[in-house]
């Protein structure tokens, strides 16, 4: 038996599912839009693939494969999460060869990238054929490309890059050759999929480091103490990493934190350039030694950034997740901060608006289940989300359908937000960053995590990413952010959002949005019907 049919890239084609998919006939898009559909395909004997398409289209064809894990979702989870019938989610995606499509025992999903220039009706047939190169089932698509171009994305984005993972799993020296060819492929794939923020090592992160543990050393600035104690620095590495990240279409810089996670206590780890340790746990926060480093650092940093041209698009952290037990240390970390980087920006997600009402910080990240108290009280509204809000919002886990993951971008419109952070683009350690973990079978962070939390990518061949679904359709949100910021620059926000909520069950929030992959495949038709109104 052979069966081909053109599915919602909203679907989660599971092998052993029941075929009960929601299928497409007809799409449309804007010019420089990158449309997504899957292909269920279910075959007892090798097929490949064969597509007939007007050369105007790019299709790009990849294999949807299946991971296992360990925690897909917390115990009080809500109801709208999927369940495997064999324990396996399909995640990513590897790009098919020679049209071969690779088949498990049951339904195996296909999925397909399009993109187009040209306005007008195309029609696209997918062929499955055997060994004969006989045609076995045919499905087609007509795709309708609307003469108006998708406008350039103007969220600030970042999911979290961890250099060190990748050169932990490629087994390559940091900062090495190998290592920079590795992290720019890397940093590409992120840019294609809407990340314009960059997390930027100008130390060691410290970030999910266990308390007395370290990371992988991945410093771009060279520190070198001089015999009277002084320090001098170069940033000949760091001049590099700007340049990779302009190659690659980066618009902004994430300066890592210049603090330890969850209250700022302790100063990163920080060596010199033999290696030597110069700072790290056993440095509180507060002492001379750390201050008088920092405030040298910041002497020497500054013109560099200036030099660079990109002083105005550089983001300071603190310390990332300060709690209210820790609001005194953090405090004390970001007054020295904002003293030393007068007139930089300063960014840390935070969830108590405290921190922001005693200045603490110009831009709050709070998470999305804590974004209303911070709406209408601070003057840009920025958001993140990780394994904390898992109930009733939008998120990205892998057990999750994917209309969840797109939700986001209606989210994000209707809050007007101008920033979006996750912290897991490359995530491959345990919890704690206690030893690398492998991300096609240890989903789950061993049980720390729901799976998918901590990354979006897998580590490829010949240091290329392979790009998950979840990330596919995460553009999909922005790319429905992006046509909703089409209408309103016509009819205003209010009513831009009466569009979008006119057939709700109940108004979008932070916490609510509505479920279906109906409702989301046509939410985004009428948009694109009251753009042509508009623009056509």
């Amino acid at each position: 038996m052979t069966d081909l049919k053109i599915v919602s890239s909203l679907e989660k084609i599971f092998a052993h599912g029941s075929g009960d998919f929601y299928e497409i006939k007809t799409l449309s898009m804007l010019r420089g839009e990158r449309l997504n559909v899957q292909l269920a395909v279910r075959a007892d004997e090798p097929v490949h693939l064969a597509v007939v398409c007007d050369s105007a289209l790019t299709l790009s064809l990849y294999n949807v494969l299946a991971v296992p894990g360990q925690l897909f979702y917390y115990e009080d989870h809500d109801d709208d999460v999927l369940e495997s019938p064999d324990g396996t989610y399909p995640d990513y995606l590897v790009p098919m060869k020679n049209g071969a499509v690779d088949l498990a025992d049951g339904w195996s999903g296909v999925w397909c990238e399009c993109e187009c220039r040209t306005a007008g009706e195309y029609p696209v047939t997918f062929r499955l054929l055997n060994e004969q190169n006989e045609t076995l089932a045919q499905a087609d698509l007509t795709v309708t490309v609307l003469p108006v171009d998708l406008p350039e994305q103007t969220l600030m984005c970042t999911h979290w890059f961890h250099c060190d993972c990748l050169a932990t799993w490629y087994n390559v020296e940091p900062l090495s050759e190998e290592h920079w060819t590795i992290i720019e492929n890397y940093v590409r794939a992120a840019v294609r999929h809407g990340i314009n923020f960059l997390l930027t090592p100008l130390f060691t992160p410290p970030l999910d480091t266990a308390v007395g543990g370290e990371r992988p050393t991945v410093q771009l600035v060279d520190v070198t103490v001089e015999p009277d104690g002084g320090y001098t620095f170069g940033f000949d590495r760091l001049r590099r990493w700007f340049a990779m990240a302009r190659r690659c279409g980066v618009k902004y810089y994430e300066m890592s934190h210049l603090f330890t996670q969850w209250g700022a206590a302790h100063a990163p780890k920080i060596v010199d350039v033999n290696g030597k340790k110069l700072f790290g746990w056993k440095t509180p926060a507060g002492g001379k030694a750390y201050r008088e480093f920092l405030t040298a650092f910041a002497a020497a940093l500054k013109p560099v950034l200036e030099e660079e041209g990109v002083a105005e698009l550089c983001y300071f952290h603190v310390s990332d997740e300060p709690g209210m037990s820790s609001f005194r240390s953090y405090a004390k970390a970001s007054r020295l901060v904002g003293s030393l980087f007068e007139g930089f920006h300063r960014i840390d997600a935070l969830s108590k608006y405290e921190f922001y009402k005693k200045g603490l910080v110009s831009l709050p990240v709070p998470c999305l289940n804590h974004l209303d108290d911070f709406v209408g009280r601070v003057d840009k509204l920025w958001t993140y989300y990780c394994c904390g809000p898992y109930r009733d919002s939008p998120n990205r886990f892998i057990a999750m359908p994917s209309y969840r993951n797109r939700a986001l971008g209606q989210v994000l419109f209707k809050y007007d937000c101008v920033g979006f952070l996750q912290w897991g683009y490359n995530f491959w350690y345990s919890v704690g960053s206690k030893h690398p973990i492998d991300p096609f079978h240890n989903t789950g962070e061993e049980e720390a995590f729901p799976a998918g939390d901590a990354y979006v990518v897998y580590p490829g061949d010949n240091g290329e990413p392979l790009v998950s679904l979840r990330f596919k359709v995460f553009y999909d949100g922005l790319q429905d952010l992006a046509a909703l910021k089409l209408i309103e620059a016509k009819d205003g926000h209010d009513k831009t959002v009466a569009l979008l909520e006119h057939d709700m069950s109940a108004p979008l929030t932070a916490s609510y949005y509505e479920k279906g992959i109906g409702w989301m495949m046509n939410k985004r038709e009428e948009i694109n019907a009251r753009i042509a109104q508009l623009y056509c």
